[in-house]
């Protein structure tokens, strides 16, 4: 499975607003922390307001700002804003096709491939449901205490 690279720039760009409560940050500014195209990163930006995970603030004085409680918004929250909330797997049933196929099997319930893999999503969603944009940045924080000072003095000084 491979994820759209806007999933981790959208989860980098709410742990930064996560440490900027009430203060909007502009695409350009978000992009530039991070050397990123501000026109792809804005497209993610949008995603995650069409998802109610950030709001938009236009004006002079406008940008993005978390629209949620972080501890609200979990890790799945984002990657369904950015990838769509389809399943990776999709069994097509080629079972049903093969000369050795039954023509009275109910392939969702037997075939085991489709049931592994189905299985395997919903851990994967479960472990990323189950951790929000608030446990990273506590995680960041425990690791480098200066992380959001740093990030608020960045944007601060920041020439954009």
């Amino acid at each position: 499975m491979k994820m759209n690279e806007g999933v981790e720039w959208a989860m980098h760009s709410c742990v930064n607003l996560s440490w900027m409560p009430g203060q909007a940050v502009t695409a350009k500014r978000l992009a530039a922390f991070y050397d990123l195209p501000t026109a792809y990163l804005n497209k993610q930006l949008q995603a995650l307001a069409r998802a109610g995970i950030v709001s938009s603030i236009s004006g002079p004085k406008g940008g993005f700002q978390l629209a949620r409680d972080p501890r609200k918004i979990t890790l799945l929250d984002i990657v369904v804003a950015i990838d769509g909330a389809d399943d990776a797997f999709r069994c097509t049933e080629i079972l049903k096709a093969g000369p050795g196929a039954s023509p009275k099997a109910d392939y969702v319930k037997t075939c085991q491939i489709s049931r592994a893999m189905r299985a395997a999503e919903l851990t994967y969603r479960r472990e990323l449901a189950g951790q929000t944009i608030a446990d990273i940045a506590d995680r960041v924080l425990a690791e480098h205490p200066d992380a959001p000072d740093n990030t608020r003095s960045h944007f601060a000084n920041l020439k954009v």
